[in-house]
């Protein structure tokens, strides 16, 4: 899937309100909604339903849910960062990942695009903090 694609289409939910499991561009999302909403424009249908999750998704119990599940449909990536990358985040040391982005440009100014709780999808600047949080990443598949 061409990178420039996935970042074109991340770049149209800029400005959605944040809500918890919603994935409706203008209306409301969570991380995770945009990541299916960003799906949904490349290819149609969902590879499956999402079932209801809690905003500390599965930390208490150490189940890396958003990890498995991202290792079903995505391709991991070792090579360096690019944009159109899918970012899997932990916020804190050795916690779950529970947070996802979309790499919009890599390099010295590198960005992402996500939503988090109490703000719109956005476009941030991968700090360094957020460099390290980094728990895997991944490509869009090609063929699906």
């Amino acid at each position: 899937m061409p990178a420039e694609r996935v970042v074109e289409i991340a770049r149209t939910w800029i400005g959605t309100p944040y809500r918890h499991q919603a994935s409706v561009r203008g209306a409301g999302t969570d991380c995770l909604g945009l990541l299916r909403g960003v799906w949904r424009a490349l290819y149609g249908a969902e590879p499956e339903v999402v079932p209801p999750y809690s905003q500390d998704w599965a930390e208490p119990q150490g189940d890396e849910v958003l990890l498995r599940a991202a290792l079903r449909y995505l391709q991991p990536q070792s090579r360096a960062m690019a944009a159109g990358d899918v970012l899997l985040f932990r916020m804190r040391d050795g916690a779950i990942a529970k947070h996802v982005g979309i790499c919009s440009c890599a390099g010295k100014a590198a960005t992402f695009i996500h939503a988090y709780s109490g703000h719109a999808v956005t476009e941030s600047p991968l700090s360094r903090p957020w460099q390290r949080r980094i728990a895997a990443r991944f490509r869009f598949p090609l063929g699906v």
